[in-house]
């Protein structure tokens, strides 16, 4: 493509938008289903139980230590889909891109994004791109979806966390959202803290094959472990029992949560999921977790409990108790 930086024109379905998606698009999704660019992708599914998500993604700076959003995007689809013990099928890409955007930048992002669909075996099936006017759209955003294939007659959920379950979290809580605001607020850290985003498809996936009895898998994005954990006691209408010691976090992510204000729990995550199992398969899936690279710092970090319904809390290093409340709003603005 001959202009080094998006162009208005680029998004009004002329020949640059044909050039955009020729020389930029396709370069990085080759699939056929999607090659045939028509108004809607024609799928072909071997199962009736499927799972189906949607987000977007907003994150400033799009390009971090360890990511960017091209990543993000990607992952954020295919855990979503693993939350529900899917397997990743199909995804769409939509682009609102700003006027002067670089091109290298969308290729960079592009090719992170298109890294990780083809290492799961992920079909980007059908995409959208729009262009709009110089400072108004944050350089790019990025909308997908995702459709996966659920195992028949297993039921994981939100709803599904009962009293005597355990809590496990696949490793150390914190590092994406301390990762990008490091970048934003010029911290520098002795090691180089790097986000955690991953596809957990392959850790869930293990986690099955091991038959271990899960109950409910939520990915701590947005809102970090207090919020998913909260989400779990409401919906489940249990309490949830934690212990700060066993909860594995950076000593640079508390150093910089300390510095900026912030609790490690409220810090947002895009590589770590939490399980909740039956007792007594905790041990056993922790030693699963721990040998998959992706869960080497995973932790037993509690318990549910039939009450106080809706609460979570936590026993502190200190010998005390708090409650890990919901926060009010997202304490790291585009993070996401």
């Amino acid at each position: 493509m001959k202009d080094d930086r998006i162009l208005l024109a680029h998004g009004g379905g002329g020949r640059k938008t044909q050039s955009l998606i020729q020389e930029v698009m396709l370069r990085h999704f080759r699939d056929p289903v999607l090659a045939r660019l028509d108004d809607a992708a024609r799928l072909e599914m071997e199962s009736r139980a499927l799972a189906f998500t949607t987000d977007s993604y907003v994150v400033d700076p799009p390009f971090f230590p360890g990511g960017d959003i091209g990543k993000l995007a990607a992952c954020g689809t295919i855990n979503d889909l693993a939350m529900q013990a899917a397997t990743p099928k199909f995804m769409s890409v939509g682009l609102i891109l700003e006027e002067g955007f670089l091109v290298s930048d969308l290729n960079r992002a592009l090719g992170s994004l298109a890294a990780v669909t083809r290492a799961l075996g992920v079909v980007v099936a059908t995409g959208d791109t729009k262009v709009v006017e110089r400072g108004r759209g944050g350089g790019i955003f990025v909308n997908t979806s995702g459709i996966g294939i659920r195992p028949e007659g297993l039921d994981i959920g939100a709803s599904r966390a009962r009293p005597g379950d355990a809590v496990l979290v696949s490793g150390t809580i914190g590092d994406h959202g301390i990762a990008v605001m490091s970048v934003r607020e010029g911290l520098a850290f002795e090691t180089p803290l790097q986000s955690d985003v991953a596809p957990l498809w392959p850790l869930v996936a293990q986690l099955l094959e091991h038959r271990i009895a899960i109950h409910c898998l939520r990915d701590p994005t947005r809102g970090g472990l207090a919020a998913a954990l909260c989400d779990v006691a409401a919906a489940s209408d249990v309490g949830v029992r934690i212990r700060e010691a066993d909860l594995p976090v950076r000593r640079e992510v508390r150093a910089a949560c300390g510095l900026l204000g912030l609790d490690p729990l409220h810090v947002a995550n895009e590589g770590k999921l939490v399980l909740i199992c039956a007792a007594p398969d905790a041990p056993r899936a922790l030693a699963v977790l721990r040998e998959h690279s992706l869960g080497r710092d995973a932790a037993i970090m509690g318990q549910v409990e039939k009450g106080p319904k809706g609460v979570v809390r936590m026993e502190t290093v200190a010998g005390g108790e708090r409650v890990v409340e919901m926060p009010l709003g997202d304490e790291l603005p585009r993070i996401c």
